[in-house]
């Protein structure tokens, strides 16, 4: 961070930190994102849904990209990944 990288690359930088530190790496990553460009690694669709664009890669292959509304409404595999995992997060906030 200190040498102000023109790519950022980020593999899983969430999955073991809690929800409110995820959100804090998240704010951090959005002002990082207007110096550089990031791409994150991530399973959990938290840490993706305000990317630019949103590579779903299943089985080794690319399915579909996207802004998450577009996937949300053009994909069926990235609307129940979402369903699982967003839909939690939704009813407690």
């Amino acid at each position: 961070m200190l040498a102000r990288p023109d790519v950022l690359l980020l593999d899983e930088a969430t999955s073991h930190l809690d929800s409110d530190s995820e959100k804090a790496l998240r704010d951090a990553i959005t002002a990082i994102g207007t110096r550089c460009q990031v791409v994150t690694i991530a399973h959990r669709l938290s840490t993706t849904v305000d990317a630019d664009r949103i590579l779903l890669v299943e089985d080794g292959w690319l399915r579909a990209s996207g802004t998450h509304a577009e996937l949300m409404a053009a994909d069926s595999t990235y609307r129940r990944l979402a369903g699982r995992q967003l839909a939690p997060l939704e009813a407690t906030s």
